[in-house]
């Protein structure tokens, strides 16, 4: 087992394109509503929502993030997104598709991605297990922003 997923996933990853911006929103929409809104105010799903819509996720194609995606049989089953090259934005994987090794792939190519010393995540309470698996470690006490609770984290990098 490595650091980061245990199995290989079936399916490749690769960088977002504009025709993915609807299955990237609806990916980390379903994967949100799943593990996620439940815990949160209305303010911290509404802003969430506008966070992932496909305009959000289209202007930040064009920005400096980094948007991958995974996609078995040209179905986008995982989103992972780098911003500034050393902070993750994002990252979900359709609730019927998790614990296969997608996260894990994910993270693996948005580090190859990333510049200087470190990687942050402000992380969802219930993803902070996951982030520890990848190598994360809390770097700061819970918070809150726009609704939006979370746990930053790092990963320093080799």
């Amino acid at each position: 087992m490595n650091e980061i997923g245990a199995l290989p996933p079936v399916g490749s990853v690769r960088r977002m394109r504009v025709d993915d911006l609807d299955q990237v929103s609806a990916v980390c929409m379903a994967a949100f509503n799943h593990s996620i809104a439940g815990t949160l105010s209305a303010l911290g799903v509404e802003t969430f929502g506008t966070i992932a819509s496909a305009e959000s996720f289209g202007r930040r194609l064009t920005g400096d993030s980094v948007i991958l995606v995974h996609e078995r049989d040209g179905v986008i089953d995982g989103v992972a997104e780098l911003k500034q090259r050393r902070h993750v934005a994002m990252l979900f994987v359709v609730p019927a598709c998790q614990q296969q090794g997608i996260g894990g792939a994910l993270m693996r190519a948005l580090l190859q991605h990333a510049h200087g010393e470190v990687v942050t995540v402000s992380a969802s309470l219930s993803s902070v297990p996951a982030y520890e698996r990848y190598g994360f470690a809390c770097s700061g006490a819970i918070a809150e922003s726009s609704g939006l609770v979370y746990l930053p984290m790092e990963k320093w990098l080799p």
